[in-house]
């Protein structure tokens, strides 16, 4: 990695920690809105898992392209 900011550096990394969590509670939030709108009990842990599965992959990209791979 190039000689950055230290700042910028914690920005970027403060907002990978967090992109993980947030994707996870917006899909289970959604899961649930959804599930009451329509009277469903599945949709709650299906945005759930693909809240997590987006949140990892958006995770593995940031770090591949902060390591110079991608």
């Amino acid at each position: 990695m190039k000689d950055e900011n230290p700042w910028v550096l914690a920005g970027r990394y403060t907002s990978l920690a967090m992109t993980l969590p947030v994707s996870v509670g917006v899909g289970y939030i959604l899961g649930k809105l959804l599930d009451r709108w329509l009277g469903t009990d599945f949709l709650r842990v299906a945005l759930l898992i693909l809240g997590a599965a987006a949140g990892f992959i958006q995770l593995v990209r940031q770090l591949r392209k902060d390591v110079g791979e991608g």
